[in-house]
């Protein structure tokens, strides 16, 4: 596709521009009702050199009031299962039939060069799209565990510069047990990566809260920070969320906690959302939303409309002054039918499935969700953020406002890398093909 605007190599002015407030740093000024402020933006050698009041810059290209957004953040993906669903239909599309259609594929296809193949397709796509930090989480049992991180290790490597690749361990609570789980905390450490887990339909019992309290010693003994899987159910028995903010609390965690669905919170009583997010405040846990996935799966029963749409509550969070993202989750896998690792997509699913186009907070500011704020709970403050300083990663959106931004998808943005335009090209199915060939 022809781009719209081209930018050249070395110096130019971004004049005319807009962008949300929340992802600009370096210029205060009074932001429309959607949270976006006029500017002009200096690009210099590959880097934002000067972010400046719209009227600013002597020439450059005007881009009419166009939006111009950092590459954005996807803190919570499944790139060792993306692209399955070909091989591993869920028939049922529950979360119970994509387990067994995952354990299954997992053990018959689950070669190093399958993982790699896939897992690098998901990068190129993400990568075309604009995204320029990932942190997916690795399914992680027996041997299994060392090749998929195997390939994690390599791809982080391979793709340093252009994604910024983060690991999370991923396995049942109760596979954490014994040696296995010393292997696993182990292996994650020399991984460079964070300890995870999934505490779904676990009954909190007095062997829950046993392994739960292994499971933050494991990460003590080696530094590690906690990413979870956490309540991704509709069962309002299911109160993980609450009890690992009990054990951080009660252990003085000193690491990063985050947590993704807690999805079953949204069907408890005021008074027990309540607490939960107080105590999720108070121990310092950041929450990440998959809008797509869980509305996908949550409340599926077959010949009947579901109820609710899946997701925990994001404005109570933010209101308590808690971190919330969103991400993208499974892509074509089981767990996921649909989704090509694009965050604007996700972006603009998130506004409408979490109505975040009304409350307190503007579009706008809950724009970071998605990038600078999405960065910070990553522990890369600063990054996804249109700065003096920072690496010229930047999207160009033919919007001139949030609602133009939302209404399509946008196939026409123009990806900046240190300042030059990328090819935007996305991965060609076919070339999976070979993986799935027999």
């Amino acid at each position: 596709m022809t781009p719209w605007i081209t930018v050249p190599p070395s110096h130019t002015w971004l004049r005319n521009a807009r962008a949300p407030l929340s992802l600009v740093q370096g210029l205060t000024a009074p932001p429309d009702p959607e949270g976006l402020i006029p500017l002009d933006i200096e690009l210099q050698d590959g880097t934002i050199a000067t972010v400046a009041p719209a009227g600013t810059a002597p020439d450059g290209i005007d881009l009419k009031h166009n939006q111009v957004w950092p590459c954005l953040v996807d803190g919570h993906t499944h790139l060792d299962k993306t692209q399955t669903l070909p091989r591993a239909p869920n028939p049922s599309a529950t979360h119970k039939g994509a387990a067994q259609a995952v354990i299954a594929d997992l053990a018959a296809h689950y070669t190093e060069a399958d993982v790699e193949t896939r897992f690098a397709f998901g990068l190129a796509c993400a990568y075309a799209h604009g995204v320029s930090i990932i942190r997916t989480h690795i399914d992680s049992y027996g041997e299994h565990a060392r090749t998929s991180w195997r390939v994690f290790r390599r791809l982080r490597d391979a793709w340093a510069g252009r994604i910024a690749l983060q690991g999370v361990s991923i396995s049942r609570l109760n596979t954490l047990d014994g040696d296995d789980g010393v292997m696993i905390a182990d292996l994650v450490a020399e991984s460079g990566g964070l300890l995870g887990m999934t505490s779904t339909n676990l009954p909190i019992d007095d062997a829950f809260h046993a392994r739960i309290d292994r499971f933050f010693g494991l990460a003590e003994d080696r530094g590690l920070d906690l990413d979870l899987h956490v309540d991704e159910s509709n069962d309002t028995a299911s109160t993980a969320l609450r009890e690992i903010a009990l054990t951080a609390l009660r252990r003085g965690f000193k690491g990063r906690i985050q947590c993704g669905h807690c999805c079953s919170l949204a069907l408890q009583s005021e008074a027990a959302i309540a607490e939960t997010i107080r105590l999720v405040a108070e121990a310092g846990i950041t929450i990440i939303v998959l809008p797509m996935c869980n509305m996908f799966l949550q409340d599926r029963v077959a010949g009947r409309t579901p109820r609710w749409r899946g997701i925990t509550p994001v404005h109570e969070f933010r209101a308590a002054g808690v971190p919330v993202s969103f991400a993208s989750d499974n892509c074509r896998d089981p767990f996921y039918a649909y989704g090509d690792n694009d965050m604007l997509e996700v972006w603009r699913e998130a506004v409408r499935i979490c109505q975040l186009d009304t409350g307190s907070a503007s579009i706008g500011d809950w724009s970071g969700s998605v990038a600078t704020a999405q960065a910070a709970a990553l522990n890369l403050p600063g990054a996804a953020t249109i700065r003096p300083g920072a690496p010229a990663d930047l999207l160009l959106f033919r919007a001139r406002s949030m609602n133009e931004l939302l209404c399509r998808p946008h196939a026409d943005r123009v990806v900046l890398r240190a300042g030059r335009a990328i090819d935007t090209n996305l991965p060609d199915y076919a070339d999976l093909d070979p993986i799935f060939a027999g």
